[in-house]
């Protein structure tokens, strides 16, 4: 895979860290009142050509920092979901570096949630849930107070013996949730897992996933299209536009946490959705170049 990790070298003395921490002040947004969190990773010029000739990605800069609940908005086609793929190391980058502050995360330390719960439908909860810690050497037996304690933070507590069947979409999506975060993860990457849910359970797992990442303090990474998720969720949103996928523009959403139903119907919620909204629209209609206008000063 084509990742470099840079980290700072102590030997080099402290202009070079020093000149560190402002590069990555700039790409955070720290100076201009951004997230305070200390850069984690960085995406510096990564682009993704796949064999057909489809560039899915072009030139994307970003930056995720610890603890950020950072969302990717975008329309059909932007790259989000190759963006979430090139981060975990399941696809490679044919352009551009992929940096980690610090060393690089094991695979135990990032969690994958995709579009569909993709459990193993002959297995039990518990056992779909097990899948991770069972690959990494625990036995059955070691790894069943992690996986109970997991089953009952996402709300299954006395589902350990059902199958997929038996289950709800939601109940599923929980179930995929907890195998995700057994191996108490410090990156979590989600892909759209709740598009195909119907409202009320949506926002139950949207309330139930912001508990937990609060509880748990991961990182985590949330792929969606739609503007209403994405304000509710995220401390900032990387809204992105396709042909070829970029980042267009960043938005903070400065609302602090917890954030309950009666935030959901406040003027505030509503007047942060309606200028997601039109940064998504400015995203859709930009040609390429305004697109890299946008994405170097931040909008405007």
């Amino acid at each position: 895979m084509n990742v470099q990790v840079q980290t700072p070298d102590p030997a080099a003395g402290p202009a070079v860290g020093q000149a560190a921490d402002q590069v990555a002040d700039h790409l955070t947004g720290r100076a201009a009142g951004g997230s305070a969190g200390q850069p984690q990773l960085f995406l510096r010029s990564v682009g993704k050509t796949f064999a057909n000739r489809t560039v899915a990605l072009e030139a994307v800069d970003m930056v995720i920092n610890r603890g950020d609940f950072a969302s990717l908005l975008g329309p059909s086609g932007c790259g989000k979901s190759t963006a979430l793929r090139l981060i975990a190391g399941l696809i490679s980058p044919t352009a551009g570096v992929i940096d980690w502050r610090g060393a690089p995360l094991g695979k135990s330390d990032i969690g994958f949630v995709f579009q569909e719960p993709t459990l193993m439908p002959w297995a039990s909860v518990f056992d779909n849930v097990w899948l991770p810690l069972r690959l990494r050497g625990d036995s059955r037996a070691a790894a069943a107070p992690k996986v109970r304690a997991m089953l009952e933070q996402v709300g299954l507590a006395g589902f350990e013996n059902a199958v997929p069947r038996e289950l709800s979409g939601g109940m599923k999506m929980r179930v995929s949730i907890a195998r995700a975060l057994v191996t108490r993860p410090r990156l979590l990457l989600m892909d759209e897992p709740f598009a195909a849910l119907d409202e009320i359970t949506r926002f139950r797992l949207n309330d139930d996933l912001l508990a937990l990442w609060q509880a748990e303090r991961f990182t985590a990474i949330f792929v969606t299209h739609s503007v209403f998720e994405s304000v509710f969720l995220s401390t900032r949103i990387i809204v992105m536009a396709a042909r070829p996928g970029r980042v267009f523009e960043e938005m903070a959403v400065e609302v602090p946490y917890p954030r309950s139903e009666a935030f959901r119907t406040s003027p505030e919620y509503a007047a942060l959705c309606r200028q997601a909204s039109a940064v998504l629209e400015r995203a859709m209609l930009a040609r390429p170049a305004e697109q890299a206008t946008e994405a170097r000063h931040g909008g405007g």
